[in-house]
C-alpha cells in the first residue's frame, strides 16, 4: 500500500518549479523541490510522520533560518555545511528565508511502523522522537543526491533501487545498528528499559500488573512471561528488590526509626518490613545498618 505523507503547513513567497515530483515506496515517500523565493519566503510545518528535510541548493547571499517557535532564534542552514535535519513526528518548524532566490531540496517522509517491519526489530521510540536539526554528514548527503536523481529520472529504475537507497538513509541517520538476538519471547530492550525505570520511579506504591503491561504495549500474561524472560525474575520480585533498594538508602543515610522507614518504603508495619529484608538481604535491618555504619 502506498504510504501518503500527512503534513499541514502555512507559507508564502515560494514559486514550484516544475512542479512537485514524488515517487513512493515501501512506507516511504520522497519529494523533489524546485523553488523559486520572493524578497521574504517562509512559513511553518508541521509532518504526522518523521521526516528527512536535505537542502541539496540554495542560491543567493542568505541563509534559510530555521526555528522552533515562530518569535524563536533561528539558526542558519547551508547547504555545504548544515544541510541535513531530522524531524520527528508532529514537531513544529518554523522557516525565515530573505536573500534566498532559489532552493533545491528533498523531504523524506516515512512511516516508522512499515520500517519497522521491514527491518524486522523494532525502531526504539527515543530515537525517533529525538529531533537532529542542521546537521551535515557526506554519506548522507551522497544518498540523497542519488535518490533526488532517482525521483526525477523521467524513465525511474526499478523500485528497489530508490527504497534501498531511502531505508539505507534512514537507517544511517538514525544509527539503527542490529541488535543482538533476544532470547524467545524477552522482551525488547526499549521495552525492558521503558518498564524497568517505571518500576523504579514507582516501587513504593501498588504497581498494578496490567499498568506495566501497557507501557510494553502487552496483554499482562504475555508480559509477566516475556519479563521473567529478560530478567529471570517475576515483575513484583523486580519491585520489590526496587523497594529495599531505597529502604537501604534511608537506613545509610540517617536515624529514622525503623518503623518511619518501613511506613515511608510501603511495608505495613516494622515486622513485614524486618520479614522481607531479612529474607532477601540475608540479615535484619537493624543490623544490616550497625554494619554498614561500622
Amino acid at each position: 500500500m502506498t504510504f501518503q505523507p500527512r503534513m499541514r503547513n502555512k507559507i508564502e513567497g515560494f514559486s514550484v518549479i516544475g512542479g512537485l515530483r514524488r515517487r513512493h515506496w515501501n512506507g516511504i515517500t520522497a519529494d523533489l523541490w524546485d523553488v523559486e523565493c520572493a524578497s521574504y519566503a517562509g512559513g511553518y510545518y508541521v509532518a504526522h510522520d518523521p521526516r528527512l528535510f536535505i537542502l541539496l541548493d540554495h542560491r543567493g547571499k542568505g541563509r534559510p533560518s530555521i526555528k522552533l517557535s515562530p518569535t524563536g532564534r533561528g539558526a542558519p542552514q547551508d547547504s555545504r555545511e548544515s544541510p541535513i535535519s531530522y524531524v520527528p513526528a508532529d514537531m513544529d518548524l518554523w522557516v525565515d528565508i530573505t536573500d534566498v532566490q532559489y532552493i533545491r531540496h528533498l523531504d523524506l517522509h516515512f512511516d516508522a511502523e512499515t520500517i519497522s517491519r521491514r527491518l524486522m526489530e523494532e525502531i526504539d521510540p527515543a530515537r525517533l522522537r529525538d529531533p537532529q536539526l542542521l546537521f551535515h554528514d557526506p554519506r548522507v548527503v551522497a544518498l540523497a543526491e542519488l535518490i533526488a536523481a532517482e525521483v526525477a529520472n523521467p524513465k525511474p529504475l526499478h523500485d528497489l533501487y530508490g527504497d534501498g537507497l531511502s531505508l539505507s538513509l534512514i537507517i544511517d541517520v538514525l544509527k539503527l545498528t542490529k541488535t543482538a538476538p533476544r532470547r524467545r519471547g524477552a522482551l525488547t530492550s526499549w521495552q525492558l528499559r521503558k518498564v524497568t525505570d517505571f518500576i523504579e520511579a514507582n516501587c513504593l506504591r501498588n504497581i498494578r500488573l496490567d499498568e506495566v503491561a501497557g507501557l510494553a504495549g502487552l496483554s499482562p500474561s504475555h508480559f509477566s512471561h516475556s519479563f521473567k524472560a529478560s530478567t529471570g525474575m517475576a515483575p513484583h520480585q523486580w519491585q520489590m528488590n526496587a523497594r529495599l533498594e531505597q529502604a537501604k538508602q534511608l537506613l545509610a543515610a540517617d536515624d529514622q526509626p525503623l518503623t518511619n522507614i518501613a511506613v515511608e518504603t510501603g511495608f505495613s508495619d516494622q515486622a513485614h518490613f524486618t520479614r522481607v529484608f531479612r529474607k532477601h538481604v540475608g540479615t535484619t535491618p537493624a543490623r544490616w545498618q550497625k554494619a554498614r555504619r561500622s
